[in-house]
């Protein structure tokens, strides 16, 4: 990353901060930009080669911005850290939405899925790459190219038109989704999720975090720990605590 002077990079965080200043958002973008190229090169391993890295690029560095004004300095995070999750879920985010994947791919995404299911639901954990590649006999890096792919498995756009083959004109079409709930489910569903949201305030500052990185952001207890700068251990104890509680105040809500 660029270098600054611990001093330097005070004021330009403060300018940014406080009043948004332009020139100090460039500056943190500069200096955070191998940050967006290092997630850029490890995710362009398992793309097919149409999918360009100036694609990535810019999709990482759109999240790299959201980072910078998303990012709260009065809690104990480590920025890079923080950003880091940012930039990889914009590009992830961005590549989802379009159906990069040619058929093989797809077939190999689907097949370390079902392995992803299987192993998680015997184990009642998150799976590493590496006993994903066990069960298949593949090797681990093989593995990390098709998990990097498979995050594009199974895109639909609703968007998507058919095309009349006798007259070129076309043809629009919906899906319809079975489990759409009526209005009186999504209305019990709206009440529970405000009750919800209004219980976690109740919970410490450390353990919001962790609640909203595991699922909000959909983190692993490992990565939550980096970026709140504590170990896994620690993080599995705020979380277990965190649900004891929300379970007892939700049972004295109800009852």
């Amino acid at each position: 990353m660029t270098q600054l002077t611990q001093t330097d990079e005070h004021v330009i965080w403060q300018k940014w901060i406080d009043v948004r200043d332009a020139h100090a958002g460039n500056a943190l973008i500069k200096k955070y930009m191998p940050l967006v190229s290092y997630h850029v090169q490890r995710i362009s391993v398992g793309l097919p080669k149409n999918v360009t890295k100036d694609d990535l690029m810019s999709l990482g560095l759109f999240g790299l911005y959201d980072a910078l004004e998303k990012f709260d300095p009065n809690r104990d995070l480590k920025f890079d850290t923080y950003a880091s999750f940012r930039v990889r879920g914009a590009i992830i985010d961005g590549l989802r939405k379009e159906d990069w994947l040619p058929r093989s791919s797809r077939e190999k995404a689907k097949r370390v899925e079902a392995v992803i299911d299987k192993l998680e639901q015997k184990h009642l954990r998150n799976i590493s790459s590496k006993e994903i590649a066990a069960e298949l006999g593949l090797s681990e890096s093989e593995v990390v190219g098709v998990m990097n792919e498979g995050f594009f498995a199974n895109v639909l756009s609703i968007d998507d038109q058919l095309f009349d083959q006798e007259d070129g004109d076309s043809i629009g079409f919906t899906v319809k989704d079975d489990n759409q709930k009526t209005p009186e489910e999504k209305m019990v569903y709206d009440e529970l999720i405000a009750q919800l949201s209004e219980v976690i305030t109740q919970l410490s500052e450390k353990e919001q975090l962790v609640i909203s990185f595991f699922y909000k952001e959909e983190l692993t207890l490992t990565e939550i720990g980096q970026v709140m700068n504590l170990s896994t251990s620690r993080i599995s104890q705020i979380h277990s605590k965190a649900l004891f509680k929300l379970r007892k105040i939700l049972e004295n809500v109800i009852h």
